[in-house]
Order: structure tokens, then sequence, then C-alpha cells
């Protein structure tokens, strides 16, 4: 009988344990469920917010205002943000566009008129318009310099005929900018010999004669030309205001613009045209992010050392822009 009542109460117990761990298993699946659950919440919550490490500025040539501005831009942009940001070199404006439509940077230099034929899938972007593409704000204007040298005897546009004359790469602005100007001037890329170099490849060439001219697209002073105009005597070939005003017609994203004499060692004032300069990001970039962006450059001109600073103005960053603007950025210029 004792034997009998003690397999019992041994049963009872062993029954009472089982019952007890598996009500803590319950509680402790449901326990981690809950976690899993938060756990996710949480990472959705990150994801809304801006989430981001690190920010490439996709700039220009090494010898370009793009580039020359960009890493301020980036120093300016990590201290404002607390997001790590880098300017990288690139072939300016066209790529850079391409660079934020496949997500290989956030942050671009851009011309105003290549963001004006990206957004609408024109020339260099027929069929494949950038439909996200919006403003953060814009900087100064791009003059157009028809750079060459003294010993070439060239002094205006006709006198293209026949010469090796960089042009920029195919797509480029500055591919752009010279094909208009060209077509202003009764010229095609037909009647030179077309050259696609970089800046600093193309000031090289002027210095040992391998070409005749050069179209920049840049603020001046660029640094390509300021290095050529140290050992050789620059002449920029002048747009005459006819010229330019049948250019403005036709290709409404051009203004009037002057390089003032003594750049680049010129005795007098040289018309010419220029295009705007801006920054643009892609719709979806967080909108506290694009406002970080706007006030560490809007809101620190004076930090900024370049010659291009003191154009660089809240007040005028949003004239000429022809895109949509980013609304964290609208938001930063609201508020000024």
């Amino acid at each position: 009988m004792k034997n009998k009542k003690f397999l019992f109460l041994t049963a009872l117990c062993l029954m009472l344990i089982m019952v007890l761990a598996a009500c803590g298993g319950e509680e402790s699946t449901e326990t981690e469920g809950t976690t899993s659950d938060e756990n996710a919440t949480e990472g959705a919550t990150e994801e809304k917010t801006s989430d981001i490490d690190f920010l490439s500025l996709v700039t220009g040539g090494t010898q370009g205002t793009y580039y020359a501005l960009g890493g301020t831009f980036a120093d300016l942009i990590t201290d404002e943000t607390g997001i790590k940001t880098t300017a990288e070199v690139s072939q300016a404006s066209a790529a850079n566009v391409n660079a934020l439509k496949e997500g290989n940077a956030e942050i671009a230099f851009v011309q105003t008129d290549i963001a004006y034929y990206a957004k609408n899938g024109q020339l260099m972007f027929e069929g494949a318009a950038v439909d996200d593409l919006v403003a953060i704000g814009g900087l100064y204007p791009e003059t157009i310099h028809l750079v060459t040298t003294a010993n070439t005897g060239i002094t205006s546009y006709e006198d293209l005929k026949g010469k090796k004359v960089s042009v920029g790469a195919p797509g480029s602005g500055t591919y752009a900018n010279a094909e208009q100007l060209l077509e202003i001037h009764g010229l095609t890329m037909d009647d030179i010999q077309p050259q696609n170099l970089d800046f600093g490849e193309s000031t090289d060439g002027l210095q040992t004669g391998q070409i005749d001219a050069a179209f920049v697209t840049a603020g001046y002073p660029t640094a390509a030309v300021e290095a050529l105009g140290a050992t050789t005597d620059v002449v920029i070939v002048p747009v005459a205001a006819d010229k330019a005003e049948a250019l403005i017609a036709k290709y409404p994203y051009y203004a009037v613009d002057t390089i003032p004499a003594g750049t680049y060692g010129l005795e007098t004032d040289v018309p010419t045209v220029s295009v705007l300069a801006m920054i643009a990001v892609k719709a979806d970039l967080p909108e506290d992010v694009a406002y970080g962006i706007t006030k560490a450059i809007y809101g620190n001109t004076d930090k900024i050392g370049h010659a291009k600073g003191e154009f660089i103005k809240a007040e005028t960053a949003l004239d000429g822009i022809g895109i949509d603007v980013h609304p964290g950025a609208q938001k930063y210029f609201d508020e000024q």
C-alpha cells in the first residue's frame, strides 16, 4: 500500500512539474514574441527617420569649381547633420544626375540646364527622365569660358572652323553648352575637330599646343584656367550681345555674364553667358536631412572661402532653379 501511495505521489509531482514547465515555456515564448514585435516596430521607426550614416556628394574634376567647393560643403554638412559626408570626384553635371538616379550618391552639384533636361527627359536624358530629381538650391553663375591662347590667333567663334576644340565628354553639361553656343554662331560639331577632354586635360592641351581652344563651364576663377594663365597668355573668346540675346531667347536658362579684367590676367572685361550651379538630391531623401544640408550650406556662407561663396545666399537660392524644391530645403528657406 505504501509503495502504491508513493508511486501515486511521485506521478502527481511529475505531472505538476510538467504543467509548470509548460506554463513557463508559453510565458517565455509570449515574452520573446512581444520583444520581437517591439524590435520590428523600432526598426520601422528608424527607417522613417533619417537613419543615415553616410552621404556622398558628387562634384566634378579636381581642377573645377565644383570640386573646390565640394570639400567645404561636405565638412559643413557633416558638422550640421552629424552624418559623415565626403566629396567625390566625378564627371560633373550629367554624370552626377545619373549617380543620384542609380543610388551611387545622395547629393550632387548640377547645372540648372542639365537638371531641367533630366527632369523633362530632354537631350542626353531623352527617354530617361529623372522624375524624382529635386533641388536644394542655387549657388552661383557657371560661366561659359571659350578658352584659347594668344599663340592660336583665335579671337572669335568663327575662327574655330577646322580647329581642335575641347568640348567636354558627350552628354556632359559642357558639351551641351558648346553645342548650343556653336549653333548660335552658325556652327556645328562637324565644323570643328571636337576633343572630349576634362578641364585639366584641356588646359594641358592648350599649353602644349595639342588643341586650339576649349570650352570650360565653371565659376570663375576656375583653377584649371588660372593654372594655364600662370604660364601662358590666356584669351577668352567673347560672346557678342546680339548672340547672347539670341541664345537666351532659344534657351532661357542662360544669362548674360562678364569675366572681369584681371581674371586670368585679362586686360579687359570679356562678355559671355552663364548657367547656374545648383545642389540637387532625390525626392526620397528624408526631410530632416534635406533641411540639415540646406542649413549647413546657406547658414554658413561666411565659412566658404572660395570666391564664389559671395554669390551663395539664402535670399536668392531659389532664383532660376527650374525644377521642384525638396520640402526640407523649402522649410529652411521659409524660415528665413
